[in-house]
């Protein structure tokens, strides 16, 4: 009997040894989308294991909808995509204010202010920071401001609250954002510079867009399309008090906000033979060309959309705890917007070039839809106003799903055109 307990006893404690063995320590260097899921993911796949995660933020929260603050509809903690507490529930250690030093890829270790942190597996989520364009004293002046994290909204309220003439610089989803944000300033007279000849020529098209430029002028916004910024005016205190466009006019401004793209947050990446190409460079497993280190979401400079990111996160986690997936969908020519209350989508191929596709629109009760299309495939749609069977349209662009006859029914696919009923009665889609 005696035996038997001791044996017990000594099957458990290498049981327990085996178990802690096993143990991996995960580190994750961001917490916005792909951080995030990255790491609820792991928790959900490994309940023993440290998990870590490293970020220059305090809180975690969209940076899609920092708008919203500016505006004062939302607070940070009303635009957190987590629950209370998750760091607490999943087991998760945040260490919180940090800055990526550098990282030791040989040694396993990324090195913050004033300590080492070790790792087994290593994901880089660290997303991207606003690009600054090289223009004439955008760096020296006060009240020039960008919009990418919360600390940016504070500064901007800050200002907004007190100024009387703001301007922005871009019109890409980001300026539109800080556009509409500001506009709630009721006292605040706005002005928007940018390079095209409308706004938001990424997602849009020309009509599209000058549906929303209406809007805004409307509202009283300036536009300035098709101009480029020779110079950022300071007065004697080095505070903005002008944009010189290209053509010599001066757009005057107190509060300056600059959206003109970002840039991969990846300078700690310096030799450690990770390679980069304008953003880290993955694998369809988010890994990197380094054994155990994975990056995903604006990180690796392919234009994340929001989704991707986290698909990525989630991708890269399941490898790193040994189980292979796949990214199966690197469809990032998605966007959805609803400015002034008009929602719009756009899917694939927004602006063709040539005569390889063919083009049809229709203007029905102030909605409008165009498709680009070619041998029975749709590439391309933007729906304006009405944005019904979205989930459909962008399941046949994304997968190229030839549809019979496609020309005389493009403006009726519907739901019911890819369900169909199997033997016992349960409804199948057929995509």
């Amino acid at each position: 009997m005696l035996n038997k307990v001791i044996n017990k006893l000594v099957s458990n404690k290498e049981k327990n040894e085996e178990n802690k063995s096993n143990k991996k320590n995960y580190l994750i260097l961001g917490a916005s989308a792909a951080g995030i899921n990255a790491a609820k993911t792991l928790r959900d796949l490994d309940l023993d294991s440290n998990i870590t995660i490293i970020s220059k933020d305090e809180k975690v929260y969209s940076r899609c909808m920092l708008h919203h603050v500016i505006s004062n509809h939302r607070t940070v903690e009303e635009i957190n995509f987590v629950e209370d507490n998750f760091m607490e529930n999943n087991n998760i250690y945040w260490i919180k204010n940090k800055s990526i030093k550098s990282i030791d890829t040989k040694k396993k270790k990324v090195v913050i202010e004033g300590q080492e942190i070790g790792y087994d597996k290593l994901l880089i989520a660290t997303g991207a920071s606003s690009f600054i364009p090289p223009i004439k004293n955008i760096k020296e002046g006060n009240y020039i401001y960008t919009l990418r994290n919360i600390d940016d909204v504070y500064k901007i309220k800050e200002k907004a609250k007190i100024s009387k003439k703001a301007a922005i610089i871009g019109a890409g989803l980001i300026g539109i954002d800080a556009l509409t944000g500001l506009m709630e300033y009721e006292s605040l007279e706005l002005s928007l510079i940018y390079p095209s000849n409308y706004i938001l020529d990424r997602q849009l098209d020309e009509y599209s867009a000058k549906v929303y430029e209406s809007k805004f002028i409307e509202k009283g916004v300036s536009l300035y399309s098709g101009q480029s910024v020779n110079e950022i005016i300071l007065d004697e205190e080095n505070n903005v008090s002008g944009v010189q466009l290209g053509n010599g006019t001066v757009v005057e401004c107190d509060l300056l906000i600059v959206s003109t793209g970002v840039t991969p947050n990846i300078d700690f990446i310096r030799e450690t033979g990770i390679e980069n190409n304008r953003g880290i460079v993955i694998n369809d497993k988010c890994e990197s060309t380094v054994n155990d280190v994975y990056a995903a979401g604006d990180v690796v400079g392919k234009n994340a959309i929001w989704p991707l990111a986290v698909k990525q996160g989630i991708v890269a986690a399941y490898n790193m705890v040994g189980i292979e997936r796949n990214i199966d969908d690197n469809f990032t020519l998605k966007n959805s917007m609803n400015f002034m209350g008009i929602p719009t989508v756009s899917l694939g191929i927004v602006n063709s070039e040539g005569d390889d596709y063919d083009i049809i629109t229709r203007y029905d009760n102030g909605s409008y839809k165009k498709f680009i299309y070619k041998d029975n495939i749709i590439y391309g749609l933007i729906s304006q106003g009405d944005i019904s069977y979205i989930g459909v349209l962008t399941q046949l662009i994304k997968n190229k799903v030839e549809i019979p006859d496609l020309k005389s029914r493009i403006f009726d696919v519907g739901y019911s055109d890819f369900f169909a009923m199997k033997e016992n009665g349960e409804f199948e889609y057929s995509i």
